[in-house]
């Protein structure tokens, strides 16, 4: 995997602008902070992320990869000025599921609503496992 980071570019925080990677896609659907019996066990954003993340590492887990091959990420929530105010949790909570795989490119968005009524965030990701 590259990390694309043109010269004079100031580096991003918690994310990388591009990737390059070679080798067998692995897409995950959206994942919610809902458990594997589809039931949510908080309504908190930061509780919900840490479920969505380890939703996706189970995910990963189950095409024989993890988070390094992680190439792209996109968070859709519900109210972004709680996304930012929770910045330090998330982060807290990203490592503690997924450790430091910061080389994702990653886009966050606010939507209007998600299918889920109680879900305030979902996160998509792409993985690129190394061919053997």
């Amino acid at each position: 995997m590259k990390i694309l980071q043109p010269a004079g570019w100031a580096p991003p925080k918690g994310y990388a602008n591009g990737v390059a990677a070679q080798g067998e896609w692995v897409v995950l659907a959206g994942q919610i902070g809902w458990n594997a019996a589809c039931q949510f066990e908080s309504d908190d954003l930061v509780a919900q992320v840490g479920q969505a993340l380890a939703n996706v590492k189970a995910l990963l887990a189950e095409a024989g990869c993890g988070p390094q091959h992680m190439v792209r990420m996109t968070w859709y929530l519900l109210d972004k000025r709680e996304y930012l105010a929770r910045g330090r949790e998330i982060g807290a909570v990203y490592r503690e599921v997924l450790g430091r795989e910061y080389g994702v490119a990653m886009t966050a968005v606010q939507v209007a609503g998600l299918i889920e009524d109680r879900a305030k965030v979902e996160i998509e990701v792409t993985a690129v496992k190394p061919l053997a």
